[in-house]
Formats: C-alpha cells, structure tokens, sequence
C-alpha cells in the first residue's frame, strides 16, 4: 500500500480518510462541509481555491494540518 504524502495535491477524500482530524480543521476554515455530505472529490488545493483561498493561504493549510 503506498504512503500518503500530506501536499496541497491530495484528494479531498483521502485527506478525510486518512488523517481524521483534518474534517474539523477543513470544516473551520469553510472548506467543503463534509459532516453533511456534500461529496467529497478533487484536492486540498481545488477545494482551497474554489473558497478563493490563494496558494499562500494553502500552504499555511497544508503546514497546519501536517501538525493536527
């Protein structure tokens, strides 16, 4: 089974599956609201950007959720 790597290009889903805590982080910064099902698809970095989130402010995301 591969590793996965925690970047701005990971699926949503695996995110989700993969480090639980990210859910709660995700949902405060108004990214996806995956606690009520609103289907999970594309990266960290589409769903950022769809929010108007920019690249700086994603990075930040990705930093912040190596250290949940």
């Amino acid at each position: 089974m591969a590793e996965i790597s925690l970047d701005k290009t990971i699926e949503i889903e695996d995110l989700v599956n993969h480090f639980p805590k990210s859910v709660k982080y995700l949902s405060e910064k108004g990214i996806r609201c995956i606690a009520c099902g609103e289907p999970i698809w594309g990266t960290l970095e589409e769903a950022a950007l769809e929010k108007g989130f920019d690249q700086e402010q994603i990075a930040l995301f990705v930093q912040e959720l190596k250290v949940l």
